[in-house]
């Protein structure tokens, strides 16, 4: 898709035009939907390809079953889920059926973190990435725009084994232009810095990066890095910024325990031990609502985050 610096575009739709560009040049590649085909857009792959889509019905547990078969048989299935009931409900499923085998599965699990839009606080998958993350040979993607989420459900449909794609409803600003490049287990380096590292992922990079702007207004040397895998990750990236600044602040849309910030914390702690502030959603279940004044609330916005920021670099 041509696409311009700012342009707000919900990641669901590009994830559903970019699968049926990828059905135009995969022929073995399957799509199956537990009736959320309008939600995720991948009633766009049905219109196209009536006969490679297979709506399964409310039944996701099944639906995992269903593609890890077809996966033996030569096909590609990409399947596109809620991210809670994707990794909670059909959790079983995804372990032993997919994971277990690596099947070569995709997992788009939509409606990541807090934005539900008006599905509800039940909705929210706040866990998700801590449940796909420890499971092993399990691949992670989080994209920040909708430029990422072209390319990453590319590299999903080009990395062999299963795959997490991890994507939100709301709409994002494309912070990358068309040019941009994503290469499998390293990190984006949007900014260089001495004082802090800010490490952040999918929807919550363009925050961070107008945070880290405002950092730099205010006299704080920020180094920003942009984790589109989240699974491998790079650690080579968080050693050398746990070398070359003082401190590490992660920013997620997810939960504190489990995702990123857990991830980086692993990483440091086994090789550069540096102080960490994980931004994220605490030890708690969200609420519906406006996503930005949540955001707020859950001390998650760019404000917050340069307040973090700013908190940290008065303790150095």
């Amino acid at each position: 898709m041509d696409l311009k610096f700012g342009d707000c575009i919900a990641q669901r739709v590009v994830f559903g035009k970019t699968l049926v560009e990828l059905g135009k040049e995969h022929r073995e590649l399957v799509v199956l939907d537990p009736d959320v085909g309008p939600s995720t857009q991948t009633h766009l792959f049905k219109a196209a390809y009536p006969d490679r889509f297979f709506e399964i019905g409310i039944a996701e547990q099944n639906m995992m079953g269903i593609a890890a078969g077809m996966s033996t048989l030569g096909l590609i299935p990409f399947v596109s889920a809620f991210a809670v009931f994707a990794t909670q409900r059909a959790g079983d499923q995804v372990r032993n059926s997919i994971a277990h085998t690596r099947a070569n599965v995709k997992i788009n699990g939509s409606y990541g973190g807090l934005p539900t839009g008006r599905a509800g606080a039940t909705h929210s998958a706040f866990e998700d990435t801590a449940a796909m993350r420890c499971l092993p040979g399990m691949t992670i993607f989080e994209p920040a725009d909708t430029q990422e989420t072209a390319i990453l459900t590319r590299l999903a449909i080009e990395t062999e084994g299963p795959v997490y794609l991890r994507t939100v409803r709301c709409e994002v600003p494309t912070i990358f232009g068309n040019d941009h490049k994503v290469t499998v287990g390293k990190a984006v380096r949007m900014r260089e810095g001495a004082d802090i590292t800010i490490i952040s992922s999918g929807m919550m990079t363009p925050k961070a990066k107008d945070a880290a702007e405002t950092l730099e207004k205010q006299g704080i040397s920020v180094k920003h890095l942009h984790m589109p895998t989240i699974k491998p990750l790079d650690e080579a990236a968080i050693c050398e910024a746990a070398e070359t600044t003082k401190a590490i602040l992660t920013v997620e849309n997810h939960s504190v325990i489990g995702g990123l910030g857990s991830a980086v914390c692993e990483v440091t702690a086994a090789s550069r031990p540096v102080k960490v502030v994980r931004l994220g959603f605490k030890d708690i279940f969200l609420e519906c609502g406006n996503d930005e004044e949540l955001f707020s609330i859950y001390d998650m916005n760019t404000e917050n985050i340069v307040k973090h920021a700013l908190l940290i670099a008065e303790g150095l």
